[in-house]
């Protein structure tokens, strides 16, 4: 059983704002999130946000910005996940948003 995928309407228009390079390499990311589930820990900088339950991130596009995504598990029974962030890694304090 594959897992859902939630994107907020914000966080949709946020992507259609991102340059085609890393909005591709984020869709890339949702399939496999999608067909894997959670943990993705083949990503660059993949790893667990520490103090928050089910909350992960990782870097989809490195270089000048940086790309990062967040997500969290919001259901563990009927597989869903939810997209937090996705945008440039500058200034983001990971905690605030999960």
């Amino acid at each position: 059983m594959s897992w859902t995928v939630r994107l907020s309407k914000k966080l949709q228009r946020r992507i259609e704002r991102l340059p085609p390079s890393p909005r591709k390499r984020l869709n890339f990311l949702v399939k496999e999130i999608q067909e894997y589930g959670p943990v993705q820990d083949k990503w660059p900088n993949y790893g667990k946000i520490h103090g928050k339950m089910d909350c992960y991130h990782c870097h989809f596009k490195k270089g000048n910005p940086t790309y990062v995504a967040v997500w969290k598990v919001t259901e563990y029974e009927i597989k869903i996940v939810e997209i937090k962030y996705a945008g440039t890694h500058e200034g983001i304090d990971y905690n605030k948003i999960c």
